[in-house]
């Protein structure tokens, strides 16, 4: 498609002879003898590039200019002013106003065609460059749903098997990937010295494990252990960078979990360092009820695991216990803790 001028020139001669030349060099072309025509066909027609008289009667080209600059359509058309005048402050005022160039009569046919493809492939590589950031902008405002594509990078892992008691990961193994458990149960300890465990954690359907781990590329700060047989998606630590690094909402999320993570901790610690036997019982007991490790009121945990939660012996658990399913705070069969009173337990910890 060729490109389209539009001439303003009062002068019929000058005029008349630099359409024809436009016209031999296969450009579309548009004249209006005054500045106020040339503003009405320049809205109408949209040009690629100007090209106008100074000294006209009623509008000049400065005027011209001026009123162009004010609508969207036009005020980015490239505008070369047609001038006998060539004094500094003349060029100085058309530049401030905006203008592209100026060509000072009388110019020859190459002059006047040069600054013409000047002009026209300065804006088409403006135009190339503008396209090129507005499609990097999209690609940007595509990568903001980030939670779906983690969930298309799920799906695309199987889940693996593992049996009760089976070891996913120790204390200071390196961290290879974040565990996402689709089913089952998983607690995280830590040992003492003399062997004694502390579980820093119970993790059930939908929890993710490592996640401390991925976030500061360091290793493992506990032991990941299967409490029940369970089922596990591992992803790949480089996968997982990825997704943090293209969508800042994947890294919030983990941000926000192992935040939480983090305050459980704390609180856990202050527990076990100040609290009475009884609170500790009961904050565990609401840790893992909060924790959704429950159906409807109830969840099941081996006695030796609450005890590593709790900090206690496992004979000071099972007193306890009693205790609280003689008080009617819990009921218990076997392995399994019936939540019967929340609202008190809550007041027992606080």
């Amino acid at each position: 498609m060729n490109k389209k001028i539009l001439i303003i020139e009062d002068h019929d001669g000058i005029r008349g002879n630099i359409v024809e030349i436009l016209e031999m060099a296969k450009y579309t072309v548009f004249e209006a003898d005054n500045g106020k025509v040339g503003v009405e066909m320049a809205l109408k027609h949209i040009p690629d590039i100007i090209l106008c008289d100074i000294m006209m009667p009623e509008l000049d080209g400065y005027g011209v200019l001026y009123m162009l600059n004010r609508y969207v359509e036009t005020a980015s058309i490239p505008f070369i002013f047609l001038t006998a005048k060539a004094e500094h402050n003349d060029l100085r005022k058309g530049m401030e106003m905006g203008a592209d160039d100026y060509l000072t009569k009388p110019f020859d046919d190459i002059e006047l065609l040069n600054a013409i493809d000047v002009r026209l492939r300065k804006q088409a590589y403006q135009k190339l460059q503008n396209k090129d950031t507005t499609e990097e902008f999209k690609v940007l405002v595509s990568k903001t749903d980030g939670l779906a594509e983690f969930a298309k990078i799920i799906a695309g892992h199987k889940g693996h098997e593992f049996r009760k008691n089976h070891v996913l990961y120790y204390e200071g193994d390196h961290g290879r990937g974040l565990y996402l458990i689709t089913q089952g149960k998983v607690k995280t300890i830590k040992l003492s010295q003399d062997g004694r465990e502390l579980m820093t954690g119970m993790y059930s359907t939908g929890d993710y494990l490592g996640i401390s781990a991925i976030l500061s590329k360091s290793a493992y700060t506990d032991t990941a252990t299967t409490i029940e047989d369970s089922i596990l998606c591992l992803i790949p630590i480089d996968e997982i960078e990825k997704l943090i690094n293209l969508y800042p909402e994947v890294a919030r999320k983990f941000i926000h979990l192992l935040s939480r993570d983090n305050q459980e901790k704390e609180e856990q610690l202050l527990e076990l360092a100040y609290d009475s036997v009884r609170k500790k019982m009961a904050g565990a007991i609401l840790r893992l009820y909060h924790q959704q490790i429950v159906k409807k009121d109830f969840f099941s945990i081996a006695r030796e695991d609450l005890a590593a939660m709790a900090c206690m012996a496992t004979e000071t658990v099972s007193r306890t216990l009693s205790d609280f399913h003689n008080e009617k705070l819990i009921d218990r069969e076997g392995i399994t803790i019936t939540v019967l009173d929340l609202e008190r337990l809550a007041k027992m910890k606080n």
